[in-house]
Order: structure tokens, then sequence, then C-alpha cells
């Protein structure tokens, strides 16, 4: 895995380029577990992940699936143990105070469909192929696949490509809500996806990550809880100091200017 920055710290870029095809293990997911640290950092406002891997035959690659071969000699409860902290880790990166976009550009397989759940937005190339393989492997998508996965999709469609492994591509991704976008090509999709990531990079830290921690939160509560969340999320705003910082700076932003916000 490569990180690279922008030059004012703001947007972080997440390349996929390790193991025979980016698949997912323990020294992965350290990696990972250093990123969620590194994006928790107030500086940073966005991030945007991507693979440019592509297979010996020239398929391109997003992430093939879990690192299996790894596992070969472990007993049942290292098997679940780790797979436990599979789970800790994308969670915690889904829950990571930045605007994160995925571009998909190849295979993105069992943990690779399940890593398209840390994402803010989601971006399919024109080679982008999306499946479940896990129940043919006898064990099911252990990292979001069965627990959150249906809220993005819907039941029906979770349970078709759960209960199938029927591979989907990016028209298909598109039509049930795996992604939002499309773009033709990886570059294409890091034009967009950079796009939007400056466009967050230029607004209040304090209120983006308020934000996302008021909807995420939100999912799933009554309408009383959702609204203490809003609330709070408002006050956090007010009590930092941004509130006023847009008050005193309201026409420079609309001029499109980035005001001194509080850090």
């Amino acid at each position: 895995m490569k990180v690279t920055e922008s030059s004012d710290g703001r947007v972080l870029q997440l390349e996929l380029d390790h193991g025979k095809a980016n698949e997912m293990g323990s020294g992965s997911l350290r990696q990972l577990e250093a990123l969620v640290e590194r994006v928790s950092q107030p500086a940073v406002m966005a991030l945007i992940t991507f693979s440019r891997r592509t297979t010996r035959k020239g398929t391109p690659i997003f992430v093939a699936g879990a690192d299996v071969t790894e596992r070969v000699g472990w007993s049942d409860d290292q098997v679940k143990t780790h797979v436990r902290w599979q789970r800790q880790v994308l969670s915690a990166l889904r829950h990571a105070p930045v605007f994160h976009v995925v571009v998909v550009n190849g295979l993105a397989l069992g943990w690779g469909t399940e890593f398209m759940l840390t994402a803010d937005w989601r971006i399919a190339c024109d080679a982008a192929t999306f499946g479940l393989p896990e129940t043919g492997l006898g064990i099911v998508p252990g990292a979001g696949g069965t627990s959150d996965l249906w809220s993005e999709l819907g039941v029906a469609q979770t349970l078709r490509l759960g209960m199938t492994g029927e591979r989907i591509g990016a028209d298909e991704a598109t039509r049930i809500g795996l992604v939002q976008e499309r773009c033709p090509t990886v570059d294409e999709g890091l034009q967009r996806a950079s796009a939007l990531a400056e466009m967050v990079a230029r607004r209040s830290p304090t209120a983006v990550t308020a934000f996302k921690r008021s909807v995420l939160h939100a999912v799933g509560q009554p309408a009383a809880n959702r609204t203490a969340l809003e609330d709070e999320a408002y006050t956090t705003c007010v009590d930092h100091g941004d509130a006023a910082v847009g008050r005193a700076h309201f026409k420079e932003i609309l001029a499109g200017e980035t005001p001194p916000w509080p850090r």
C-alpha cells in the first residue's frame, strides 16, 4: 500500500499495491489500522482509495479478496479471531472523520466488495467487477457482507450476491446502489474523486466531522435520537468557533475562498 498526500496535507490517496492480487492479510490490516490513525488527525479532510494493479495477463485488480493462504495451518479460533479483526478495522475506517471516496478498477471480490462499505462515495470504472464468492468456500462474507451490505443494497440484492456468488459489472453495481458513479478509466475516476475531495477540503473540518458522525449514528435510531444527534453536531460547530468564522467570512466563502477555520 502506498499513501501520498496533497501539498497542504488535507487529502490523502491510498493506492492498493501489495501481495499477489492485492489480497488483504495481516500485514495489510496493520497498514489500514495505521491509516485510520492518520486520517483521524484534524488536518486530514478526505481520503481517496484506488488501485492500478494488474495481473500478468493484464486483468486489473482492486482487491481480489482476503489472503486465505496465510491461514494455512491456523486453528479455527485463530481464523475467527482474524476475521473479527478484519471487521473491526473496516468499521474503524468507515467511521473515520474524513470524506472517503473509492475508485474501483478491476476485480473487487469478497473482501474487495466489503471494502466498499468503508466509503462515503463509490466510483466504478468500466473494468470493475464485484462479487461475494464466500458461500462457495464454506464461509460467509465476514467483514460487513451480512451485517451491513443489505442496508446499502436492500435485502434481496444482498441475498442474491451472497447466496449465488454471481459477479456483476459496473453497470449493474450502479443500478443496485453498490456504487454511485461511473467513470470509464481509473484516471477519470481519480479526477472526479479529487474534485470531490477538494470541495470537502475547503469546508470546516469541525462541521464535516460532526456531519458525518451525526448521519452515521442516526441510522436505525428513532426520531428523537436522530434529532438529539443533530443538535449535538450543531452545538459542536458553535462551541468550537466554526460557526462564528462562517458568519464573519460569509462573503469570502461565497466567492470560493477558504476561511481560517479553527483547528
